[in-house]
């Protein structure tokens, strides 16, 4: 009785199989699988491949999946590894897999992709690829992050037919866990980013400044980030104070929401720090970049941060913490700036260089413009292609 309550829940109804068989995502959240995997998905599809996906939808995006012709699951996976949702997570995961034999299992985050990885492995699916968006285990990490997360990657690695890293750092932990470049290993660049999408100004129609009251003459600073504790707005926050007394024609753009959203509001207007503006979850983050004149991220560690590839698309320099993910793309003197984390007044300094200096802005977004070239969308759809060709024969 008990397993058809578990078919029922995740009865639905399918597509027709194009022919080649049947591919799945999975992911903690659909938020996720929205933001980097829709290209990666249609893809497959155009290979013939009936693709599904399996996450949370607390954090919304499903739609936007499903919109792309994505058979989706639900599948209540939570981020922490310690909570008791991914036991119900486990129950479905598993009566998915027993309705369904898929070719192919690409696994994305953390704890979705180690009980992913187990249960397809238990219940005979095919391969399985995990793509490690920035391992939580990383030079400087907390000790308990090596303990937890390092030892469930070197127990998972037995499950793990092909793994993908985006940075250097990554590349070369994986390397000490047994995995063999060109074998099962395969570094690629990002997600990738549609350079399309960067190649015309904005109309001045839709003006992200009009809309927020901003002059042409302006500098604006944005950073586009989810609103949570890595993401590391508090020590931005800090040096912003400083920057915004002395420069009052300077404005600072935060895009993205998050569990610290209300936290940070509140602080900002206790604190009375001026010209930051909450823009939420947006869509228009390329003709919000365009519109900017500096692009920063203060996260605490990072993959192969996505917002940094549009800045560099949009031809912005880009001030950045020096931590894995960030240093694989901004280039310190070049393309921007990398700062030591939790040093305010280093932060305060490299902003305001750019600031007070429209020729190196402008010298930066044009070498950051020409690095990018190696991350556009279509160099990676080539590579993806090629590992999902090998895993898919």
């Amino acid at each position: 009785m008990a397993r058809k309550i578990e078919l029922k829940e995740l009865k639905k109804d399918t597509h027709t199989n194009k022919g080649s068989g049947k591919v799945l995502f999975i992911a903690t959240v659909y938020t996720h699988l929205a933001a980097f995997h829709i290209p990666f998905m249609r893809l497959l599809q155009d290979k013939g491949y009936e693709v599904h996906a399996a996450a949370s939808s607390a954090e919304r995006r499903k739609e936007d999946v499903e919109r792309s012709g994505v058979i989706c699951w639900e599948i209540p996976f939570a981020r922490s590894p310690y909570s008791h949702a991914n036991l119900e997570a486990c129950r479905r995961l598993k009566a998915l897999f027993k309705e369904h034999q898929y070719n192919l299992i690409h696994v994305h985050t953390p704890v979705a992709a180690f009980l992913g990885r187990f249960l397809a492995k238990k219940t005979g699916q095919g391969a399985v690829l995990y793509t490690a968006h920035g391992f939580h285990f990383y030079k400087g990490a907390p000790l308990r992050n090596w303990m937890v997360y390092y030892t469930a990657e070197r127990l998972a690695a037995r499950w793990t037919d092909g793994l993908i890293v985006m940075n250097r750092e990554d590349y070369e932990n994986a390397r000490r866990m047994g995995f063999e470049p060109d074998k099962n290993l395969f570094y690629v660049h990002g997600v990738g980013v549609d350079l399309s999408c960067y190649a015309l100004p904005p109309s001045s129609e839709e003006s992200i400044r009009s809309e927020i009251g901003l002059s042409a003459s302006d500098k604006v600073i944005t950073c586009i980030a989810e609103m949570n504790p890595n993401k590391n707005h508090i020590f931005l926050l800090g040096s912003w104070k400083k920057l915004a007394t002395r420069y009052s024609d300077c404005h600072l753009l935060l895009v993205g929401t998050g569990e610290l959203m209300a936290y940070l509001q509140e602080k900002v207007e206790k604190e009375q720090i001026p010209r930051v503006y909450f823009l939420g979850y947006r869509r228009d983050v390329p003709r919000i970049l365009l519109e900017s004149d500096i692009m920063t991220l203060t996260s605490k560690r990072e993959g192969l941060p996505k917002s940094i590839l549009e800045a560099m698309a949009a031809s912005k320099p880009v001030v950045a913490t020096d931590v894995r993910g960030n240093r694989d793309l901004v280039e310190d003197g070049r393309t921007g700036f990398l700062v030591e984390l939790g040093d305010v007044p280093g932060l305060a300094a490299a902003l305001e260089r750019l600031i007070t200096d429209p020729e190196l802005r402008a010298a930066m977004g044009a070498a950051g413009r020409k690095k990018i070239q190696d991350y556009s969308l279509e160099k990676v759809l080539v590579e993806m292609a090629g590992i999902y060709d090998r895993y898919l024969e």
